[in-house]
Parts: structure tokens; sequence; C-alpha cells
């Protein structure tokens, strides 16, 4: 048990919380030898997270640094609100950048050359559940790039509050799968911890124990307010502990509750000049603490209840007060931000349109979209008192905010609304602007047919028009590169960059195996030169994928790799999402079946708009299972039918029903091949895509299914695989460097000795259930000494567990719940019980305990 003694009195007392304490303390001797490390301190609300971090803080002596800030409770919050926290402790330089609004990768890229050039650095962010956008993306760069840097990052945040999509969630997600973290997941007090503080005070300590569960907060709170009998809720204790103040304490406090996350010394003269100097005795009472040179209630939680607590009319005052106040601020400019949330609170309508829409554009201006979204939302609500063409401005800019922060339905119905109000109001040329925003928006989760109308609309209004970049942009979403050639020469007509280089990508991507690899190079180096970060990403997304759909691996590998590198720079998180599931798809064609497996897991952690990266992470993922015969494949290969089939699009069904059609041969089931084909191969033959026709019917002969006549020639490999050619096929996927395919078709043989050299390749590469249909063919040629055989882990594997079965012991291990474990591995809950159940069984043991218990004793939890 830990206990602080009273020369710390700005910190909470600490109990049981030895553990947490050593395992900070160790994770920091790592940080002195310049290994960057993040910490993530998790609990329910109330769970003693600042209390734990405040005594880890102050145990830092010199030459550590200590760089603290918090995310805002607000409904919009602040964007880097955190950073903006200790940006004054980290430098003038740093500062001024965020002064100036630089974008997020400049403000990570600002942080990390600080970080890396100075002495060990604790870096805490506190209340990351309420972290703003721009937030998360700074954290999401800077936990990237400090694996040689003396810092220490802490995050804390409510586990509670995150649901498995939550952006927090998603960020913490890649934050795990990437630098070395620990988890500390604070649990609440135990009832001899709650009966040693119970021990001063006049309480049934077990009484207290059973109300409050052991939250701290809730048992310091009640403990704190000093009555007689225990109040039944938190929100109780926090009331009774106020009414114990002189009432200039109380008016204090109540006006630092309208205000979060803080209030400045200034801000509070203003709101409550005539009690200042009952500022000491509020302080004193553990309500309110100084933090950073601002006045701050220690817990989110009684600030709440103090403003939840409020007459209407007094809180009413008291956010006008403080909308006057913070309008004409003593230093800097109005953050207006702060303005458009007191102005909401106030009812002040003026006030509302006059801040939200600006800090809407500030927010979006670092990235911070969702703010953004929410901001222009906050102005919306009071939209009948705008000009028509103002309203519709407002919803096309929540539309694009919210199309960015992935609230795709949201932008939907916002882009329709602003399409409507364009139609109505006579205005033929932001019509056809809208109409095209619309499309974008459906293509992304897979509305396609609707988004394609909406493309045909755009350009059957506007090609009535004069020659604009909206025409330009009409033609370019047609999906046709005759209309894409025809949007570049029109944007070049009508001068507007930045769409030359966008219909250029656009171009490239749709005829790379004709000349578009030169056109998206053209697009990459004048958006270089232009200076158009986001056109880059994108030219460069496009060239890695056309040179894997074309099989030019030497490319796809630098281009794969470039983007990455490029997009993390640079805070393109959209295009990252993109190129790492290129990147998966890469690893998976030349081989790299683990690097392509935890490449695909990174992009299922993601939650983008756009679905195709990914049905590619799932794809990848259910193939590499498949082909190894581990379990998991099917729920991850449905998942991803259930988002390529509604579309009715060949680019988002083509991988998923070769997908499963290979799954289907794999198990032996013909009838399931036919199936999984069938709709896929008519919808590729209608639109002439040979290539893919050729993949289909690949599978289909494999099965054994008669197509009879090709209808067309499709090409090589797949002519010579149809054509009986094995040798051929198997020449020209080993010059492609694709040895699983190599192998396959070494296996269409009728020879023993092409069986045999199949066979062997597929052993090499762990491929245990196509090296079982081999080996069955071999036996049946008559051939002898033909050993099946486990898969190489599994017979380095002590205990003969598979891959998966090791991951979930390891999870098993850490105390995960099967529905933990499953969200982790991408799987259902049902696929988990069925790996414990065969891990019990291979060790012999009755329980998870036990398992966990003889696992360790064996040393099986440190394989690879």
């Amino acid at each position: 048990m830990v206990l602080l003694d009273d020369s710390r009195p700005d910190i909470d007392l600490l109990v049981e919380r030895e553990h947490e304490l050593a395992a900070l303390e160790a994770v920091f001797t790592e940080v002195g030898a310049r290994r960057g490390r993040v910490a993530l301190v998790t609990a329910e609300a109330g769970g003693g997270k600042t209390a734990l971090i405040a005594r880890f803080c102050a145990d830092r002596t010199r030459p550590t640094r200590v760089l603290r800030g918090a995310c805002d409770a607000l409904v919009t919050p602040r964007p880097l609100g955190p950073i903006r926290d200790f940006a004054a402790d980290v430098g003038p330089a740093f500062e001024h950048r965020l002064l100036r609004d630089a974008p997020t990768y400049e403000v990570a890229e600002a942080l990390i050359e600080e970080l890396r050039n100075k002495e060990p650095t604790v870096l805490v962010v506190e209340d990351l559940h309420w972290a703003d956008e721009a937030t998360l993306d700074v954290l999401r760069l800077l936990t990237r790039r400090i694996g040689t840097a003396g810092v220490l990052i802490v995050l804390s945040y409510r586990d509670e509050a995150l649901d498995a999509n939550h952006p927090v969630r998603l960020m913490l997600g890649e934050v795990a799968s990437g630098l070395a973290a620990v988890r500390l997941d604070l649990a609440p007090f135990s009832s001899e911890a709650v009966a040693q503080l119970a021990r001063p005070h006049d309480v049934d300590a077990a009484d207290l124990h059973r109300l409050t569960a052991g939250n701290p907060f809730f048992v310091t709170e009640v403990l704190a307010s000093g009555t007689d009998t225990l109040p039944p809720t938190v929100r109780d204790a926090v009331l009774a502990r106020a009414a114990r103040l002189s009432a200039s304490a109380r008016a204090l406090i109540d006006a630092v509750a309208i205000a979060p996350p803080s209030v400045e010394p200034w801000l509070l003269e203003d709101l409550a000049h005539e009690h200042v100097s009952a500022l000491p005795e509020a302080i004193a009472s553990g309500m309110l603490i100084e933090r950073q040179g601002a006045i701050a209630f220690r817990h989110e939680l009684a600030r709440l209840a103090i403003e939840e607590s409020l007459a209407s009319r007094l809180r009413l005052a008291l956010h006008r007060g403080a909308l006057a106040a913070l309008a004409t601020p003593p230093a800097d400019e109005p953050d207006v931000a702060r303005l458009a949330y007191h102005a909401d609170a106030a009812g002040d309508a003026d006030a509302v349109l006059r801040f939200a829409p600006a800090a809407a554009v500030r927010a979006a201006s670092v990235g911070a979209h969702r703010e953004a979204a929410a901001h222009y939302a906050r102005a919306l609500r009071f939209g009948d008192r705008l000009e028509v063409t103002e309203r519709a401005h407002l919803l096309e800019q929540r539309s694009h905010a919210c199309y960015l922060a992935d609230d795709i339905d949201h932008a939907i119905e916002t882009a329709e609304q602003a399409l409507e109000l364009r139609r109505e109001l006579g205005q033929r040329l932001e019509e056809g602007k809208s109409l095209c925003r619309l499309s974008e928006i459906l293509w992304c989760p897979g509305r396609t047919k609707e988004s394609a109308e909406a493309a045909r609309r755009a350009l059957a209004l506007l090609a009535t028009l004069r020659p604009s970049s909206e025409l330009a942009l009409a033609y370019s979403l047609q999906g046709s590169p005759e209309l894409c050639k025809r949007a570049v020469e029109m944007a070049r007509e009508v001068g507007d960059t930045e769409l030359v280089v966008s219909t250029l990508v656009s171009l490239g991507g749709l005829v790379f195996a004709d000349g578009g690899k030169e056109t998206l190079e053209e697009a990459l180096a004048l958006a270089r030169r232009e200076g158009l970060r986001r056109l880059v990403g994108h030219a460069m997304v496009n060239l890695a994928g056309g040179a894997i759909d074309a099989r030019q691996y030497a490319v796809a590998a630098e281009y794969v790799r470039d983007t990455v590198d490029y997009c993390n720079e640079h805070g393109l998180e959209l295009y990252r999402f993109y190129a790492l599931a290129y990147r998966a798809r890469f690893e998976l064609d030349v081989g790299r079946w683990d690097a392509a497996a935890e490449t695909a897991s990174s992009v299922l952690r993601i939650r983008r708009a756009s679905i195709l990266p990914r049905i590619w992470g799932l794809v990848v993922l259910a193939l590499v299972h498949a082909r190894r015969g581990d379990s998991g494949h099917r729920d991850l290969i449905e998942e991803a039918w259930s988002l390529a089939e509604p579309t009715d699009e060949v680019l988002r069904m083509r991988p998923v029903a070769l997908a499963r059609a290979e799954i289907a041969w794999l198990h032996g089931e013909r009838v399931a091949v036919e199936a999984a084909t069938d709709r896929l191969l008519a919808l590729a033959a209608e639109c002439e895509d040979r290539v893919t026709v050729g993949e289909l019917l690949t599978w289909r002969r494999r099965a054994g299914i008669d197509d009879g006549e090709q209808r067309f020639t499709v090409p090589q490999p797949y002519d010579a695989q149809l054509s009986g050619d094995w040798a051929l096929s198997e020449r020209i996927w080993s010059e492609f460097g694709c040895p699983y395919e190599a192998a396959l078709a070494l296996a269409d043989a009728d020879e023993q000795e092409a069986l045999r050299r199949a066979l062997d390749q597929l052993h090499q590469l762990g491929a245990r259930p196509a090296a079982t249909i081999v080996a069955r063919r071999l036996r049946q040629l008559g051939a002898r000494g033909v050993v099946r055989g486990p898969r190489r882990t599994t017979q380095a594997h002590a205990a003969a567990l598979t891959t998966r079965e090791a991951d979930v012991l390891r999870l098993l291990s850490d105390g995960l719940r099967n529905a933990v474990i499953a969200e982790r591995l991408f799987v259902s809950p049902r696929t988990v019980e069925h790996h414990v159940s065969a891990i019990l069984g291979k060790l012999g043991v009755h329980s998870r305990g036990e398992a966990v218990a003889e696992a360790a004793r064996r040393g099986l939890l440190q394989l690879p």
C-alpha cells in the first residue's frame, strides 16, 4: 500500500498502487537508454488515474522534464487542447507554431524534434477519451517516431467511455501494435483499502465499500463530505462537500464549473469578482486545484455535479458573462471555440453564428474534422436566421467535415440538404458541384449505384453550362478513361492546377496498364512542385495499388514503402489507410505471410470512410489463416463479403470472391467454389475484365467445373493455366515473384516430379491445406514416401499449439475474457471458445487458470 506524506498536499492519498507505480518506474528506466515507450493508464471514471500520474510525475527529479496536458470535457473540444497546455514548457518556437494554427503533422514534427534533442521527458496527456481529432493525429504520429527518443508518453483514459469504433480506441490499437506499450488497468479499491481510508472517519467501511464498489473518487468524495450519513450517489457527496463552503467559495466553484477545462485568473475575476478572495478556501477544500496558471476542478465528475446543480438563471448568467469576457481577452486572440461553446450555452444565436463557423474553420485547418463538423452543426441549429445561400454553404462545409471525420451518414444527409437548397435557389453550377460531392461521398461506403447516378446527373446538368472546374470534376467521376482525359484538358483550360493533378491521378488509376503509370508519375511530380501534399499521397497510393494489380512488384515495393512513410510524415491518415492495405496485399503475394497478417491486422484497427481498404485487410488476413490451416478465416471473409456484395462492383467484389473460391477449394467444396464465382464471373465478362475472368476460371477449373469454350482470350498466366500448360504458368508466376501461385501452378500437373516440387514449396510456405491436397494427388498417382507432416511452426511449438492457439494463450495470460480476445484477433467469441478448448486439451489441464500456470511453467508464453 502506498501512502503519501503530508509534504505533498497537492497529490491525493494513494492506496493499492504499488504495482502500477513500479511498472511506470520500470518503463521509465528504458527511456534513459533513449528508447521511447508508451504507458496507457486506464480506469473507470474516478478510478484514480490522475492521482497515480501525479505521484509518478512528482517523483521525477532533474534533469527529467515533465510535460502535462489534459483533454477538454467540452461537447466540442479545443483543437490540440492538451498540446496547448504544455506548449510554453516545450519552447517558444513550438508555441509559435501552435498559435499560427500549423497543420498537425507540422506540430508533431516540431514536438518530435524538441523531444529528441532534450533531456529525458515524461509527456502526459490525460482524459484521452475526450481528445479532439487533431490531438489524436499528433499522438498517432508522435508514437510512431519516438523509438530512439528518451520519452515516456503516458496516456490516461476511461476504458468504458470508448466503444469498439471510438476514434481513441482505434488510435490506441495502432499505438499498441507499434511502439512497445505497457497498459496499466487501475482496479477499484479493495475492502481493506477502503477500511484504511475510512479509519479516521466515523463511517462504516463495509457499507462504504458496498455503496461505492471501491471507486476511488466515490470513496474519497464521500469521506471528504464529512456527513453523518452516506449520500447515495457521488453527486450528493459532491454537493454535500460544496455545501460546507462559504457563499463566496461556492460562487467561485459555480463559476469554474461552467467553463471547462479550466478558468484563467482574469476570467474568474470577471465572472466572480466579488468572491475571488475566497479562492484559497475553495482550493483548500480539495474541490479546486491550480493547474498551469489556471483554476480547475480536481475531478471532472465533481465539476459536472456542480454544473448540473446550478439554477437555470444562474447558469445562463455565467455563460453570458464568460462569452462577454472571452470576446476581449487581456492577451492573445479570442478563442473562437470557447466563444462558440459559451454562446451556445447562453442561447445567443447571433454569437453562435458569428463564432461557430470560425471555430469550425480553425479546427479543420489543423485536421480536427470531427470538431469542425460539431461546430458547423452548432451553427446550423440557428440556420433559420441565415440567408438560404449561407445556410447551403454551411451545410456543404459540414458535409465535407463529416466526410473527412468518417461520419458518413451525416455527410450524406447534409450534402442532400445542401443540394436541395441549391436546386431551390436555381444555382445550377453550385447544384452540379453538390451532386459531384454527393457522388464522391456515396462511393466510400459502397453505395455505388447511387454514386454513379449522382455523377451522371451532375454531368447532365453541368454540360449545359460553360466549361468550368465543376464540369471537369463531373467528367472525372464517370469512370471512363476518355471522359477523364477530357476532364484533364478542361481543368488545364480553366487554369485549375489542383484539379489538373486530381484528374491526372484519377486517369492514371483507370489506365495503369496502358500508360497510367507515366500519367501518375506526371501527377506526382506536379503535386510535389505545387506543394499539394494531399494529392502527393493520393498519387503515390494509386501508383502502389496499380503496380500490385499489374504484378509489377519491384515498382510496388518502392511505392508501398515510400507511401506509408510519406503519409506518416504528413499526417495523411486516409491515404495511409489505403497504403497499408496495399502493403498487406504486396506481402501476401510475395509470400511474406507473417508480415501480411500483421499489416492486415493494423488495417482492421482503423475505421475510415472507404470500405475498400478494410475489404483487403479482411481478405488478406483470412487468406493467411486459410492457407496455413488456422481457424477464424470464415468469419473474416464473410464480413468482407457483407461489405463488397451490396456494391455490385467488380473492384470491391473481386478480391472477396476470389478468396472465397480459394478457401472453398482448400476445403474440397466444389459447389461452394461455383457459388462464390458465378455472379462475379457474369459481371466481369459483361465489362470485359479479362484479368478477373481469367482468375475466376482458374479456380473453377481447379474445382472441376467445366465452363466450356472461353468467350474471349484471357491474359497470361491464366491462359496457360486454363490450357493445361502448367510449366509456362509456373514460370510466369515465378518471374512475377509469387511463390504460392507458382506452387499451385505446379500442383495442376499430373507428373510426380512437378507435384513433389509443389509439395516442397507449399511446406516451405507453411501452406498446410494446399500441401495436403497435393500429397493426396501424389498418393493417387502411386507415389511413395509422401509425408504430410504438421506445420513447421506447430512442430517447433513444445505443446503442438497452432500459431493462433499460441496467440490466444498469451492473451489468456493477460486475464482477458473471450469477447475481448475475439476483438483483438478479429474473430468471433465462439472461435475463441474452440481455441481455448483445444489449448486445455493439449496442455492436459481443466481450466483457463491452470492453462496459464502450465504455460508459464513450460515457458510457452515467451514463444514468438
